[in-house]
């Protein structure tokens, strides 16, 4: 009787806790939701918490009736400016490198297709070539290679053509608008183009059309740019994986060409386009620069309006240009920056390339970080390059070491959490499933996931954040460049998190004949100082001036 008795009260109990109360969960529900995120209430706490569960349960569905716009940014924004923080003064202005008329033109259109910006340039001012001509070129690369490299979405052919012969029209009446007049580019496929697909690289969004044009792309057309394709992003901006398949390292077609900005540092290598844009978030930049040996610039956070392209995390988040040389990097950067009243993250800085001698750079090295990669030939090609760096500048360079003591497993919360927010709609619709890839470790799968991060740590994670802005400001103030090996370091996470400027540069290749890099790290806005030593190795040594051998046979 005794034994029925207490089956017969805990199947009361049972009842009770299972049974949905007017706010339409269950006490079952919190405790199994504690265990997500490792507390522990007793039955007084759990009990007393139904009231406000269920009115912030009411709040988030009355939330989801609003729509709420993709440029609109959260009323949070992220500052990446430490304590005291000068913000640099002077006049932003559109800078115009002289362009020169002593360039012969090629003999064959592959030999024009690798040549450098200030190269082109120097051949369209003195109408030694036409921009017509020079679009075409690219676009019958594009037909020609890229069934091989999966680098483009879209071709923007009309558009390129009719961009190519208004610039050359111009230069004929003596119009020339500078030395990005009548150069053809191309774009990650984040960034909104009026009139043609903005797919994220993602299946649900490969027929997306959005009805304006990201400042960016307004900024070169400005300048006379001309557009000629929209580059893979690897869906929603992970990876080299997109929906029509994976893009490929032009130098090694077997590997993909990393990402998320693959299909801007594919066709750059290749010479699809002469430049292109990419997007960073956590090393989308410097990653495919990296993999496809061309040179890879993330500018300061807030640098570089990103009205128009796609949000996966506002506070980390850049654009930058990924180029075959330091110098087509700081051309384009000079082109592309400053404040738009459309992005609350940018800035009236100035932005002048640095025109002192290159011997007064305050250098220094992640020693450390550098010799953790010491048995491998990326990692010799690192140390090679600082030798001769301390060779050339007869200097031996200070040594720095990376904080340590800060949860950096929690940091990516801050990525993913944002990210959540901005595809909302992705994962309620079911949408998300429609995504080509679905494993563990895929963006499909990091956006349900989101929905389980708690605000709380969301907020913490970003107070950890502030202090590690604030200990790396103090680290990196007496020096105007950090030399940093690309892979093997924690540097990648840190100075995304606290909006450092980095350039990847090639260093040589691998045992597999893979390109190599290293990270050249700078002060907040100080850009001008690592493209100044960029350009400087990029003198002394030819790893810029390297094409894959499949897409460039003269070097055979």
């Amino acid at each position: 009787m005794l034994k029925r008795t207490i089956v017969l009260l805990l199947a009361i109990s049972l009842a009770i806790s299972c049974k949905p109360t007017q706010y339409g969960f269950r006490t079952k529900d919190i405790k199994s939701a504690q265990r997500l995120y490792g507390l522990e209430f007793d039955k007084t706490g759990i009990d007393t918490m139904y009231h406000y569960l269920g009115r912030n349960k009411r709040g988030y569905e009355n939330l989801r009736e609003y729509q709420v716009d993709n440029e609109t940014f959260p009323a949070l924004t992220f500052n990446p400016h430490p304590a005291g923080f000068e913000m640099p003064t002077g006049q932003q202005q559109i800078l115009q490198p002289e362009v020169s008329d002593n360039i012969m033109l090629p003999a064959t259109d592959e030999e024009i297709a690798f040549l450098s910006i200030p190269e082109l340039a120097s051949l369209i001012k003195a109408r030694k070539i036409t921009s017509e001509r020079l679009t075409n070129i690219y676009l019958e690369r594009i037909e020609k290679h890229d069934g091989q490299l999966q680098s483009v979405i879209t071709v923007t052919k009309e558009l390129a053509l009719k961009q190519a012969r208004k610039a050359d029209k111009e230069i004929a009446a003596g119009n020339y608008k500078g030395i990005l007049h009548g150069i053809p580019y191309g774009v990650k496929d984040l960034m909104a183009v009026e009139g043609y697909p903005t797919t994220w690289g993602a299946e649900p969004y490969k027929d997306q059309m959005i009805d304006h044009t990201a400042t960016v792309v307004n900024k070169l057309t400005e300048q006379g740019a001309v557009l000629i394709a929209k580059l893979v992003s690897g869906s929603l901006a992970r990876g080299d994986v997109w929906f029509g398949g994976k893009t490929k390292n032009p130098w090694d077609l077997s590997q993909g060409a990393s990402g998320s900005s693959a299909g801007s540092g594919s066709a750059t290598s290749a010479g699809l386009v002469a430049f292109s844009l990419g997007t960073e978030t956590l090393g989308s930049i410097t990653s495919p620069a990296t993999r496809n040996g061309v040179t890879g610039l993330r500018p300061t956070y807030g640098r570089i309006s990103r009205h128009g392209v796609m949000s996966l995390s506002w506070s980390m988040d850049k654009v930058g240009p990924i180029c075959r040389s330091a110098e087509d990097c700081e051309i384009v950067l000079a082109a592309i920056y400053g404040k738009d009243p459309l992005d609350p993250t940018t800035n009236n800085v100035p932005f002048t390339p640095a025109n002192g001698k290159v011997s007064n750079l305050k250098i220094a090295k992640l020693e450390s970080d550098i010799l953790s990669d010491s048995k491998t030939q990326r990692g010799k090609n690192v140390i090679a390059a600082v030798a001769l760096l301390e060779k050339e500048l007869n200097s031996s360079f200070d040594t720095l070491s990376l904080p340590k003591n800060y949860p950096f497993r929690v940091f990516d919360v801050i990525l993913r959490a944002e990210a959540g927010a901005f595809f909302e709609e992705l994962v309620r619709s079911g949408a998300v499933d429609d995504m080509v890839e679905q494993t563990s470790g895929s963006r499909a799968n990091s956006l349900r996931q989101a929905r389980f991060i708690p605000a709380v740590e969301y907020l913490q994670a970003n107070r950890e954040r502030r202090r590690l802005i604030e200990e790396i400001h103090q680290l990196f103030k007496n020096y105007d460049v950090i030399i940093a090996p690309s892979a093997r370091s924690s540097q990648l996470q840190i100075t995304n998190l606290t909006g450092h400027p980095v350039i990847s540069i090639p260093t040589g290749f691998d045992e597999k004949g893979r390109p190599t890099s290293l990270t050249l790290i700078g002060n907040l806005y100080e850009e001008d100082k690592i493209l100044q030593l960029a350009k400087y190795y990029q003198s002394l040594t030819e790893f810029d001036e390297k094409h894959p051998p499949l897409f460039y046979t003269i070097a055979k």
